[in-house]
């Protein structure tokens, strides 16, 4: 039952990233700076303070208590993270749905994956980095061989993605239109090089606020909330990731906020705001929804990670999930509307292939559990 749960709550999280930037295709006469701000303060500011308070037992003392060097990198992961997902933004909005999500959650794997164990090769940095896997150590184990075969599988996945995107673009040289109107794929895939790089610091920001959510367990647990579960390796309370989320999101709200505003003044557009020839009320309402929608993502995937680990189970479901669910949004936008047929089929080998690696990752880390210390 608990295993059927967490596919269920992972499930939504990975439908809830794949979905939530819909709605701001169907924000009208609004610039982009300004949507994306209005989103952003559901997304990082309005929905994580309300979680937190209806699902965190005394979460201020747990602020308050907590070290300030778990706030502060916790706070750095969120603004790094923050530049990610402020290019993500401009990535989906050149790339579109389809091939904008592919590139990116691939890139965003092959770092979440690699990252630290590389990082942890770097003489003087492995004593200040989480205890784990260093890249070396793939080499030496049969399970760590799987996964860098699974990440080149990912990369081939990536290539034949944006092999597909530059087929479209020359499909589309005279007639871009409608949805595919700002498809821009050299400045797309730029911006997606750096957001999918950048994204990856939002896990590495979960591992940095740690400390937090053993506080918001033991809380629960003192307070007999409900929702607690025995996963084999003790008590986790269903919502104890809320709070790390709280912190890491205040880093990418300040991102976004000075990016945003800089935007505004640049391009005098902050008369959108009140601009009553614009469709406000529905503006205001898709804005909301978009970020109320972005934000859980990772609430469901909290309450997963709770149910059945954040190794094998939680990644391959959330992923596959997210670039199936972008994808089918893509097609049915009519991304590809117009492109010949060979490209057609090589998005659709990059996105199966992208989806391979991704089973071949879990599978790994699922025969070889010591896999989940990548990071």
């Amino acid at each position: 039952m608990q295993a059927l749960l967490g596919i269920i709550f992972h499930s939504l999280g990975g439908a809830s990233s794949g979905s939530w930037y819909m709605p701001y295709n169907w924000v009208k006469k609004w610039r982009w700076e300004i949507y994306w701000i209005i989103g952003g303060l559901f997304s990082w500011l309005i929905m994580p303070f309300i979680a937190v308070m209806l699902t965190t037992p005394d979460w201020q003392g747990i602020l308050q208590g907590a070290s300030g060097s778990v706030i502060r990198n916790t706070f750095i992961m969120g603004l790094l993270w923050g530049i990610g997902g402020l290019t993500y933004g401009l990535a989906i909005r050149y790339l579109g749905m389809s091939l904008g999500n592919s590139v990116l959650l691939g890139i965003t794997s092959v770092v979440g994956s690699l990252g630290l164990p590389v990082l942890r090769n770097i003489p003087g940095l492995a004593e200040i980095l989480p205890d784990g896997l260093s890249f070396t150590d793939l080499f030496s184990s049969a399970g760590g061989r799987i996964v860098l075969l699974g990440i080149l599988v990912l990369l081939i996945g990536i290539y034949l993605s944006g092999r597909a995107g530059i087929k479209k673009d020359k499909d589309l040289a005279h007639k871009k239109e409608g949805v595919n109107s700002e498809f821009f794929l050299v400045k797309g895939l730029l911006i997606a090089v750096v957001s999918g790089v950048l994204s990856a610091f939002f896990s590495f920001g979960i591992d940095a606020g740690k400390e937090m959510a053993e506080a918001a367990r033991e809380l629960a647990v003192q307070n007999n909330y409900s929702f607690l579960t025995d996963t084999g390796n003790g008590y986790k309370y269903l919502f104890e990731n809320n709070i790390i989320f709280f912190v890491i999101l205040w880093g990418g709200l300040t991102t976004n906020l000075i990016w945003s505003v800089i935007l505004i003044l640049k391009n005098k557009t902050g008369r959108d705001l009140i601009d009553k020839k614009t469709p406000l009320l529905s503006n205001y309402l898709f804005c909301a929804l978009a970020g109320t929608t972005w934000f859980l993502q990772f609430f469901f995937y909290g309450m997963g990670e709770t149910k059945i680990g954040n190794g094998a189970s939680s990644w391959t479901l959330h992923m596959a999930t997210i670039i199936l669910t972008a994808n089918l949004w893509g097609f049915w936008r009519k991304e590809w509307k117009g492109v010949s047929k060979k490209t057609y089929i090589t998005i659709l080998v990059g996105i199966g292939t992208i989806l391979l690696s991704v089973i071949i990752i879990g599978v790994a880390k699922w025969l070889y559990p010591e896999l989940n210390a990548l990071g």
